[in-house]
């Protein structure tokens, strides 16, 4: 069971987290989490490219350090990069010091100043923990970044691919329905998911393009 739309209860109950963007300009902010994987984040980027659209990239540690290739092509076109844990770690059933920990393993890799909870499964001891967390200001050249805090970045809209039982079209619909300006949307360059992104993200550029809509990096 999870919801495509997240509701107004819990942004007003974790209303320190990144559910949404203004809601006044017409742009929106595609997400793809648990890459990088080769030929899936391959043909997210080629796709993107084909729209001249910019996206964020919640990675995953060890896809990084096992893909470097595919990472490194991700930022070389210009997208936004975040954590995602090492391990893709649940918060719920992690406790706070690992969980702290395996993020922080990403963050060597990543040098992001955003953070994604994998499943969404975050416990408020841990949202204060790395709130809390000073991270020496550094910069990456590519990335051209500087940051001192993290920001935890939740999402608008769920586009579903993950769900091996719902069809390409559901998948596409659910997108192309719930979303508004400054949405947040998360898709997943996984190998379980691969199905009804091919379908769905190319037919969600086109729609939203052709709507006079933008899309940007968090």
């Amino acid at each position: 069971m999870y919801l495509i739309k997240s509701p107004l209860l819990l942004k007003w109950y974790y209303p320190s987290l990144l559910w949404n963007k203004s809601r006044t300009e017409k742009v929106i902010y595609l997400t793809f989490d648990d890459g990088p994987i080769p030929n899936v984040t391959d043909f997210v980027l080629k796709t993107l490219k084909a729209f001249n659209a910019k996206a964020t990239f919640f990675c995953i540690g060890d896809n990084i350090v096992k893909h470097p290739d595919v990472y490194a092509n991700v930022i070389n076109d210009g997208h936004a990069i975040g954590n995602h844990t090492f391990n893709h770690l649940k918060g719920w059933k992690t406790d706070d010091e690992t969980y702290i920990e395996n993020i922080l393993k990403c963050q060597a890799l990543t040098k992001s100043n955003l953070f994604r909870p994998p499943y969404g499964r975050i416990k408020k001891s841990q949202i204060r923990s790395l709130q809390s967390l000073v991270l020496s200001p550094q910069s990456d050249s590519r990335l051209k970044i500087q940051y001192s805090r993290l920001n935890i970045i939740m999402w608008d809209v769920l586009s579903g691919d993950f769900d091996i039982n719902l069809s390409p079209e559901k998948c596409y619909q659910n997108v192309i329905r719930h979303t508004e300006n400054g949405s947040i949307i998360v898709f997943h360059d996984s190998l379980k998911a691969f199905d009804r992104l091919a379908y769905a993200l190319p037919r969600v550029l086109k729609y939203f393009k052709n709507k006079g809509f933008t899309f940007s990096t968090l």
